[in-house]
Order: structure tokens, then sequence, then C-alpha cells
């Protein structure tokens, strides 16, 4: 294989290639060569009769059966071709979309699962959905066994995978030619922006259960072989003590993703005709096998060994870990952690999973997918607590969890990188904003200073760890939105000094036009982003609010809610992150 920065070039067995004065690969084709690769494709684009009437489960035994030894260049054009049509479903999704959480800063992920729910592959979407979403898959084929083709489903259920009630997951099974069973499944999962509860933007900083969190969606059908339930959808999210403000939006994004999954159905089904079936079930099952071998290498290159690590929330709840690597095996465990969280920070089963595969990912230095192969060499230990909270009988009764997804979380990983000593720590919170009235509610999350490594210092105002969204240009948020930006800038000498320095947060004002009620819902503003082997940490976070005719500025804490007049100023300084090693001495001598 020859890569470019834009093409891909395969050279064929018994071919020879060589590069010319003028930067051309000219390949010199044998008379007797063969050319095996195509040779496996049926000329006419279809699938044989004999494959066409293979269920998923005959295709998978059939796989397991007579799988071959890895084809490493088929595993290479199969992996590339996974991910090119989750990141079309992705794009789909953008296009589509009318909401600016999911248009504009790309809260969103994209995905494709094996016939088991398995996660297969993925487009560098956000992470704390990815790591979530095969549980969710799964929860949904255990609620609905008796799919159909032309089924769509939808949920936000917190404790059948789902992250927090504002991510709402769209799941389609994939069915080729007469096959009884799902072959396949695409799914995605968005953001919106306002799915209820007590605050304007469905993140209530103060919310004691998940009823204040707003409309929970179990597991339903979305599309009913081809028809769409979107009525009945409808009425739930307008009923209950705390109904979605926007419903309007909730009902035009969610058609958007089932137009990505409709996508993602399509280019699979394209693949299909193309090789076969059993192909691409069989190269779907080779990269978890290849992922989980690339895993058990790492643990294998770093020894046996104990590692332990504690971080704390700002109110004081540890979130502790220990691992324990034993040849080519790992056990993870959180043993120790918080007992389940009296307002909305506990994380579920699900995202502190989520949480555990990206740090392994982060591991391995070649470039392999994100997939469910990746914890397959690790035993997961997670103790009823703020790391697995209980459904309660109803959401009254059920933990809230909407600061486990976007807080929590990015601890977990601070915890795991602190162990593996993979870096320090970044800035450990996703500085979640919200306003909004009963017409309307915005959210987004604000860019801080990453943790250093021992390579390289940490990078300034970005996205960290668990998310990987944008910030919603001005010129759009101040269109759209009743909100003046008055200033954004880097908030230099906040990273953590080190021999490499942590990253930088950011300093964003914002002028309110009109009234409004704000939420934020942040961490790092009590206990610092730790540095790392002698780096010293980041500074803390720092919220102010200025009130008209106010001459200067109040602190009003990590986590808060206020009304605010017609120019009132918020000010959000984001943390830094922790720095990596001893400070060298700018002057030796003295």
């Amino acid at each position: 294989i020859i890569c470019e920065p834009t093409s891909t070039i395969v050279i064929d067995p018994e071919c020879r290639a060589e590069v010319t004065e003028t930067g051309a690969v000219l390949i010199t084709v044998p008379s007797s060569s063969t050319v095996p690769l195509a040779s496996k494709v049926p000329v006419s684009g279809r699938l044989q009769s004999s494959e066409t009437q293979l269920t998923a489960e005959a295709c998978r035994q059939e796989s397991e059966r007579h799988r071959k030894p890895v084809d490493l260049v088929r595993l290479e054009l199969f992996s590339n071709r996974f991910t090119s049509i989750a990141e079309q479903m992705g794009e789909m999704l953008r296009r589509t979309a009318t909401s600016t959480n999911v248009r504009e800063r790309l809260d969103y992920s994209c995905a494709l699962f094996d016939d088991k729910g398995q996660l297969v592959v993925n487009a560098p979407h956000v992470p704390v959905h990815l790591g979530a979403m095969g549980e969710t898959v799964r929860a949904v084929m255990t609620d609905h066994p008796n799919m159909m083709p032309g089924d769509v489903f939808v949920t936000n259920d917190p404790y059948r995978g789902g992250s927090h009630l504002p991510d709402v997951t769209v799941i389609t099974p994939v069915f080729i030619n007469a096959a009884q069973t799902p072959c396949f499944f695409t799914a995605n999962r968005a953001h919106h922006a306002e799915i209820g509860g007590i605050r304007p933007g469905s993140m209530p900083p103060m919310s004691s259960n998940l009823a204040e969190e707003g409309v929970l969606i179990r597991s339903r059908k979305l599309v009913d072989r081809g028809v769409s339930c979107e009525d009945q959808l409808q009425q739930l999210l307008l009923s209950g003590q705390f109904p979605s403000r926007a419903v309007h939006d909730n009902l035009a994004d969610l058609a958007a993703q089932v137009a990505a999954n409709e996508c993602g159905v399509r280019l699979l089904k394209e693949l299909v005709q193309t090789t076969s079936l059993q192909q691409v079930a069989d190269y779907m099952a080779h990269l978890q096998d290849v992922t989980a071998q690339k895993v058990q290498q790492a643990f294998l290159s770093l020894g046996n060994c104990k590692r332990t690590f504690r971080d704390e929330l700002d109110d004081g709840t540890p979130i502790c870990v220990s691992i324990t690597i034993d040849g080519a095996k790992a056990v993870i465990d959180f043993t120790d952690s918080g007992d389940v969280h009296p307002g909305n920070l506990n994380a579920n089963r699900a995202i502190t999973t989520s949480a555990v595969l990206y740090t392994l990912r982060c591991l391995l230095a070649e470039d392999v997918p994100l997939n469910a192969g990746v914890l397959r060499p690790v035993e997961l230990i997670i103790p009823h607590g703020i790391l697995n909270p209980a459904e309660g009988e109803s959401p009254d009764t059920t933990p809230a969890v909407v600061g486990g997804n976007v807080e929590t979380s990015q601890r977990i990983v601070n915890a795991l990188f602190g162990a593996l000593q993979l870096a320090a720590a970044s800035q450990g919170t996703m500085n979640n904003l919200t306003f909004g009235d009963t017409t309307f509610g915005y959210y987004e999350t604000i860019c801080g200073g990453a943790g250093a490594t021992a390579s390289a210092s940490g990078a300034d105002a970005v996205h960290t760890h668990m998310t990987n969204t944008r910030l919603t240009d001005p010129e759009i948020l101040e269109k759209r939105y009743p909100v003046r930006l008055r200033r954004f800038c880097i908030r230099r000498g906040s990273g953590g000094p080190g021999r490499n320095s942590g990253g930088d947060g950011i300093i964003r004002e914002l002028e309110f036009l009109r009234r409004v009620e704000i939420s934020m819902m942040c961490q790092s503003f009590q206990h610092p982003p730790y540095g790392m082997l002698g780096g010293q940490p980041g500074a803390t976070g720092i919220n102010e609010l200025q009130s008209p005719g106010e001459d200067s500025f109040r602190v009003v804490g990590g986590s808060f809610h206020a009304s605010a007049e017609s120019g009132s100023v918020l000010r959000i300084q984001t943390p830094g992150g922790g720095g990596f090693g001893q400070p060298a001495l700018s002057n030796p001598d003295a």
C-alpha cells in the first residue's frame, strides 16, 4: 500500500511500482499476472444466489467456520471504507439538522455496529458518545427482538447505555436481502439543546433526579416498517411536568438523524453488493480482533504492574482507579470511588466504560479504529456508586446524571491518565453553559487547557478527552440568539508550569441582550488540574457575572443558576492544563 495525503494506491502481487522523476507512480503489470482482489468481486456487482439466502446468524457462523487469515491490505481497505461510511453519515446529519448545537457545534456521533451490537468503527466525533452507544444498541435489541426492515428506534435512557437525556440515540437495523434478522446496525447520537427539565437548555446544575432533567424516551420505534411515528413522539415530548421547550427542533433533528442512518444503510448495502455479506461480516470481526491484539501488545509493553490514582470532584467526591496488568490482560477497578451522588454528577456504567475505552485507545500508537475490541483484554470492576448508580422505579426516584456525562466523565479520564502516567490533567471539565427562556434553549461546552505529556506541552484553548465539539461561530451565535460576544481570548499563564507546560484556558465574555435564565456546570474550580511527575497544576476556573448598574464582576462559582437582565455580562475563565516534569530553572547559576 502506498499512502499519500489525498490517495491510497494498492500494488497487487507480481506487479512492480516505481516513482518517476515527475513524482508519478508507474505500475508495471506482468501479462501473466492475475489480480486477486478484483477477481474476488462478482463481475455483476451482485451477490451469488446462495449468499442472498444467508441470515445474519448463518453468515456469522459461516464466517467463524471458514474465516481465513487476515489479508492486511483488504483489512486496511475495509477499515477505511467503514470509516468513510460513518463520516458520510455525520456529514448527512450536519447538513440536514436545523439546530445550532448539531449543525454548528457538531455535537453528535455516528458509528457502525455488527449483528451483535458491537462497535466496529466510528467517525472521529465525540468520545463520550461512541464508547457508550454499543450498550444502547444491545439494549434496544433486547427491547425489540422482532425487528423488521424499515424500523428505526430512538432512546435517550441513561440506563440503556445513554449518556444523559439531551443525548438522543437513533438506531437503524440493516437487513441484507432475505435476512430474517439484522446483519448490521447504523446508529448516531446527537445532543438536543432542549429536551425539557427544570431549566432552559436541559442542563440544570442543581437537578437531583432524572425527572428534573427532561423528557425520558425509554426505547421506542421512531419509524415502524417505513411509517413515521412522529405524532406519538411529539406527544411524549410535550408531556410530563417538564416538557421540551423546542419540540419543533427536536423533531427536525430526529428526522436528520434518521436520514443519517439511512445514508449508512445505503452505503453498507452498496459495499455488500461489491464484495459479499460474508466478507463484510468477516472484516468487521477482523477489525475488532486486530484492535484487541494491539491493546494486548500495549499491556505487554507496560509489564506486570499495579497502578493506582485518586482524583476528586470539587465537592471532594473521590474518583479512584486501580489498574492491574498481568501479561496481556488488565483489571481496571473503580472500587473506593464515591457513593451515589445526591446531585447530578452520577456517571452511569456506560459512561464509565466509555472513558476506559477512550483511554485505552490513547495507549495505542498505531492508527486503529476505536471499537469494541479495545475492551476484550480488560476486566472492568465498577461497584455501585457514583460511577454505577442504580435505576429507580421511576424518573422521580432515579439518580440525576446530566453532570456525570459531561463532568465526571472528564475526571474518570484524568484518573486513568494519571494511573498510566500518560499525561497531566487536562482542564477536567466541559464548562457547560446554557441560557434561554420559555421559547428556546442554547447550550455550549467551552474549551480550556490540555495537560502536558512527556514529549509535548499541552495545547491552549481546546476541547479535550470526552468532548470534541466546536464553539458556535460568533456571527451565527449573535444572529440567532439575544447575546453579544464581547471578548474571547486565551487566558495566558493559566497552564501549569513544568518541563513541558500545560495548555492555557480561555476568557469568554457574553453580554445578554434580553432577560434570560443562565446555568453553568463546571469542575476544576476548587481542585486544580494536577501536574504530573513534578509538573505544577493548572489554574482553576473562575465564573463571574456583572449585572446592569454594577461597577464590577462578582464571582458566582463553578455550578450556578441565575436570572440575567438585559445588559448583564457573564465572564468565564476556564482552567488550564497541568504541567509535566520538573520546571527547568530559568537561571541555573543563581
